[in-house]
């Protein structure tokens, strides 16, 4: 039975959502947006945790946990990293390595078939808010077909999610395979319906937007900044792979005691200096390129970020909706399916959405006629449409954020594509998987 103190913590958290959601279609600053939102939901919290709790969850998601005493960098080192990581897709635009890239590209993947595959490539990279890598060059590359700002976002973040469902060396996977205590090969191989269903229904709205369907001509042309020495046959701007796949690299010195945020700090900074050897462009240049990425913007939407999850944990928010939806007249099975994509939705959470939702939900499973590994699909599944869909997903802030647009303008064509995939990877499970 769901207390008075829950119903108003579960009101807080609708209309700080709501609060969030409406302020960032005014344009207001998105961390500032959430930082009102939390603020709003630690208010409708106090009717169920103290004031200390509330502060002390402030405390924890900047800098310092007063529970264990010590430190906490996360937020500091994500924010300076998603600051380098927004400045070298700056500097990949001004320096015209975009333009070179997109060129070469063009040579492998015509018919607008750069616009799919530069995010996807992107997406190889485990990076919070990597979206912003292939931002530019979406941006320039869907100026060729007269794309929309919101049709360029869609596809940006679109494609360079494909691979969530299946990538081994995820967080998210390892994570969930290993909580369920499957083998991991076999959650990938369940979810790689997901993978292919994204793929087809990714070209088929990039097929219509492009206005490449049969007998329609492709309008394809140079990229606008181009340079004069890339031809037809001219590869060699497939070097400018090398700045944004570079930090990637360096996620190995985890393994000597560096901390995954820091090695990837490391790999941007080298990234630059190595953009700035390969660009060729003048120093005193470069520097202003340098100094007109920097921005403020980034380190309040980290912080907003970390400050609202850290709220909706302390408020018990998420036990409260379990709760609701137990009492609510539906199966398991639907329990299963819509807990862990609210959960998505309103963490922009991956890794939390299905964790938090696997642990809660776990014991359900005894009461579906479904195999684990189904279930399990099912689960994660539903966790990463909700995440993806979330306004506060951060891929979806950064690459809205470089487009000039908010996430909410893409949801017509989003949700139901979202939504298509679910249902697809539902009907395999339910009705094929053995």
């Amino acid at each position: 039975m769901i207390t008075v103190s829950q119903w108003i913590v579960l009101l807080g958290m609708v209309l700080s959502f709501a609060l969030v959601v409406l302020l960032i279609r005014r344009r207001v600053n998105f961390g500032i947006s959430l930082l009102l939102g939390s603020l709003l939901l630690s208010g409708f919290s106090l009717a169920s945790v103290s004031f200390e709790s509330v502060f002390y969850a402030f405390l924890k998601a900047t800098i310092y946990d007063v529970n264990t005493g010590v430190f906490v960098w996360d937020t500091v080192e994500l924010a300076v990293l998603m600051t380098l990581i927004f400045m070298l897709a700056s500097l990949m635009q001004d320096t015209g390595g975009i333009a070179q890239l997109i060129d070469a590209l063009r040579v492998l993947f015509n018919k607008g078939g750069t616009i799919a595959v530069i995010p996807a490539i992107y997406g190889l990279m485990p990076v919070p808010g990597g979206a912003l890598f292939s931002a530019p060059a979406v941006e320039e590359e869907g100026e060729s077909f007269d794309l929309s700002v919101c049709d360029k976002n869609f596809f940006n973040v679109w494609f360079r999610h494909i691979w969530f469902p299946i990538y081994p060396i995820s967080s998210s996977i390892l994570i969930m395979a290993d909580l369920a205590a499957l083998n991991m090969y076999l959650l990938i191989m369940v979810n790689s319906i997901s993978f292919f269903t994204m793929i087809l229904v990714g070209y088929i709205i990039l097929a219509w937007k492009t206005k490449m369907l049969p007998n329609q001509k492709n309008k394809t042309s140079p990229s606008k900044n181009s340079t004069k020495k890339n031809t037809k046959k001219d590869l060699s701007g497939l070097l400018f792979l090398l700045p944004p796949l570079l930090p990637l690299a360096f996620s190995v010195l985890e393994y000597v005691g560096i901390p995954l945020f820091s090695a990837f700090i490391i790999g941007v900074l080298v990234s630059i200096v190595l953009l700035y050897k390969m660009s060729k462009v003048p120093w005193n240049k470069f520097k202003t390129f340098v100094k007109q990425a920097a921005t403020w913007k980034l380190v309040a939407v980290i912080t907003g970020i970390m400050i609202f999850r850290e709220i909706f944990e302390v408020s018990g928010v998420n036990l409260t909706i379990y709760s609701l939806l137990e009492q609510l007249p539906f199966t398991p099975l639907v329990v299963i399916i819509v807990f862990p994509l609210l959960l998505g939705l309103l963490t922009g959470y991956l890794l939390s959405g299905i964790t938090l939702s696997y642990v809660l939900l776990q014991p359900l499973f005894y009461s579906v006629d479904l195999s684990t590994v189904g279930l399990v699909s099912i689960l994660f599944m539903s966790g990463f449409v909700g995440y993806l869909i979330s306004p506060i997903h951060l891929c979806n802030v950064l690459s809205s954020e470089y487009l000039k647009t908010d996430t909410t303008r893409m949801y017509p064509l989003y949700i139901p594509a979202s939504i298509l995939v679910l249902l697809v990877q539902l009907v395999f499970v339910v009705y094929i998987l053995p």
